[in-house]
């Protein structure tokens, strides 16, 4: 009879499919052998079902009050909502009334951001209440506007243009070299336009508002004291920021690595800038940034939200990662679309590879401010040089959907973020290791192939400086600038601009220091004029190995449509070479030279020890002053009233040679 039992509850392939279990192993089937063995028998059917009763009565007794607080909550979500933001939102109002009263211009900052956030907050709040109201009010007004249009608008462009020329013609009377920064401009222009895939379909619309628009950021950012000193603030408090990566690499790789080598030094910070990126992403700020810079672009160029919105990301994010806010509308985009897509990756630069050319010592405000005009730019000469000629599906839409990231919480979004970077800071180490290699060989091979006709130190920079050196003397630059200039774009082009930025900073570095401008026959800086013109020309990823970057990721994410991609690269790689040039050309024309000050109040209060730019400034001014006659040294002008004119002399040709020394 066991035997049989046993058979019938054998274990089959079915009852594991099932999910029956072995009685064998159960708990049952324990407690039936240890009864059957002699052990004392369990409690009745009936008994345990009310003992279970009793426990899952006292369980809703105790869990009764959490159960109705839940349902209060879930019923008055909005006004819990309103309280805990309204108890906050006093909470804040105290501390920001006493950081205002304790110290009002250290918190400065604290009130232009509050400011900003407060205006928006209102502007939704206005616009959702009253905003239809308004508009229905102003349909008249709008009607007869319409009307008015056709001869308004070309009073107003002959307006503009009349108020342009008259400005570039006071301002440049100051510095005539401006005027050769505004006709590299024009020509540059000019050239895109010969280049145009349609020359008769350009919308020029775009191209107009997509320059002025640059302009006036240019105008406001270089000209303007609160342009100047609100990116001037911004790039300082990017610095700050950056400077937090020490606490993490120094206690990874230990203060000497990072203080020594470069890898340690600089990749880190790309880390926490990725980081910190998908942080924003995930809290959404960077999804509200980028739509409002795309509406602004769309509602004064014309173009269709697919395109401005990838152009506009391009702003915070690399060439691969802005498509992906399009990501579902690349299969159905026109060519002229795509072309703008690419154009757009090619003249920005990411924030992540920012923050680490800001650690070389590249100026911060001047890179923040070339990659925000370069996005209406960009927009303009993508239209110019490849128009629409397609009837795009997206032409008459608003606006379209943004999607957010996949992570659940912000702890997510940092290991993410942190964790996409490693694959960047690795392709970067690669390629600095790979390109400088590369260069090097080159060079040595220029050299051997030189050396043959007798001709001494050929390089590739070497190269670049004679076949470039017309584009970036038509930038701006002094035409003593001009070689070291064309070196650097030729680095920027035919590597990349990260080798680019670093040479950049060593001339800067070397000009700061007050290291003498020529060494023998060698420059050793450029001006703080080619500078700043280099920092915009430089900013932006137009280069060579670009090209299978753009190419990799947009086919990765629309295979079908990789043709199309191939097709329109090269042109875009042209358009975004020219957008920063153009920025370049702009940043020269709105240049304003640093005032040095009164020298001789500096140098009676240095002590002569190190060197520094202003000293080597007002050392030439000192030198440039003195006239020595029989060995006996005489100053003309201001210096002739400064009675330790002498000493001073005498001091500045410890550190720099020049003919008045030998007196």
């Amino acid at each position: 009879k066991e035997l049989l039992e046993m058979e019938g509850k054998q274990i089959t392939l079915d009852s594991l499919d099932k999910g029956t279990d072995n009685p064998a192993f159960s708990f049952e089937g324990e407690k039936r052998h240890y009864e059957e063995c002699g052990g004392p028998r369990s409690e009745s059917q009936g008994e345990r079902r009310e003992g279970k009763g009793r426990f899952s009565s006292y369980c809703r007794k105790a869990l009764q009050p959490l159960s109705k607080a839940k349902h209060f909550c879930k019923a008055h979500a909005k006004v819990l909502r309103r309280v805990v933001l309204g108890l906050l939102g006093v909470a804040y109002l105290c501390y920001f009334i006493a950081a205002c009263y304790l110290n009002f211009q250290r918190a400065l900052a604290l009130v232009v951001m509050t400011a900003v956030v407060a205006f928006f907050i209102c502007w939704n709040i206005f616009k959702k209440h009253c905003g239809a109201k308004v508009l229905l009010l102003l349909r008249p007004v709008g009607k007869c506007f319409q009307k008015s249009w056709p001869w308004l608008k070309w009073l107003l462009w002959v307006a503009l243009l009349a108020g342009l020329i008259v400005w570039l013609a006071l301002d440049t009377g100051k510095n005539p070299e401006q005027l050769i920064s505004l006709g590299g401009f024009c020509f540059l222009v000019l050239f895109l336009f010969a280049c145009s895939k349609h020359h008769g379909a350009v919308s020029w619309r775009a191209v107009f508002w997509g320059l002025g628009l640059e302009f006036l950021l240019g105008l406001f950012v270089l000209r303007t004291t609160p342009g100047t000193q609100a990116f001037q603030w911004l790039g300082d408090q990017v610095q700050y920021f950056l400077g937090y990566t020490t606490a993490g690499s120094s206690f990874v790789f230990g203060n000497t690595l990072i203080e020594e080598v470069f890898a340690f030094q600089t990749l880190p910070i790309i880390v926490f800038f990725s980081c910190v990126m998908s942080i924003l992403y995930y809290l959404g700020v960077m999804q509200w940034l980028i739509l409002k810079i795309s509406w602004l672009l769309q509602v004064s160029m014309g173009t269709t939200p697919t395109e401005t919105l990838s152009v506009a990301g391009n702003i915070f994010v690399g060439q691969t990662e802005a498509p992906l806010l399009i990501r579902p509308y690349l299969s159905d985009m026109t060519l002229s679309e795509i072309h703008a897509v690419m154009t757009g990756g090619f003249s920005t630069i990411a924030g992540s590879v920012m923050g680490a050319y800001i650690s070389f010592g590249i100026d911060a405000a001047s890179l923040i401010a070339a990659s925000v005009m370069a996005a209406p730019c960009a927009l303009a000469m993508a239209k110019l040089v490849y128009p629409e000629v397609e009837e795009s599906k997206f032409k008459g839409k608003a606006s379209i959907r943004l999607s957010s990231g996949e992570e659940q919480n912000i702890l997510e979004a940092a290991s993410n973020g942190a964790a996409a970077s490693v694959g960047l800071v690795a392709n970067i180490a690669a390629n600095l290791i790979a390109f400088l290699a590369v260069l090097e060989f080159i060079n040595a091979a220029l050299r051997w192939f030189g050396e043959m006709v007798d001709i001494e130190g050929l390089t590739f920079q070497v190269i670049c400086s004679y076949v470039l050196m017309p584009v970036a003397f038509l930038m701006g630059a002094d035409w003593a600038d001009s070689p070291l200039v064309a070196e650097l774009l030729g680095i920027k082009i035919f590597l990349n601009e990260f080798v680019a930025y670093q040479q950049l900073a060593t001339y800067k570095k070397n000009r700061l220091m007050g290291l003498e401008e020529w060494d023998g026959s060698r420059k050793q800086w450029i001006s703080e004029r080619a500078e700043s013109i280099t920092t915009f020309a430089l900013c932006g990823f137009a280069n060579l190995s670009s090209i299978g970057i753009t190419l990799g990721g947009l086919a990765s994410m629309v295979p079908q449509r990789k043709g199309d991609f191939a097709s329109v690269v090269l042109r875009a790689l042209l358009t975004g070479m020219c957008v920063s040039m153009l920025n370049a050309c702009l940043a020269g024309l709105l240049h304003v030279p640093t005032e040095v000050g009164d020298c001789a109040m500096f140098f009676s209060t240095t002590n002569f020890s190190s060197t520094s730019y202003t000293m080597y400034t007002c050392c030439k001014q000192l030198f440039a002053s003195s006239v020595l006659q029989n060995g006996t040294v005489s100053f003309t002008g201001s210096w002739a009233e400064q009675a330790e004119s002498v000493l001073w002399l005498s001091e500045c040709c410890v550190h720099y040679n020049h003919t008045s020394c030998a007196g």
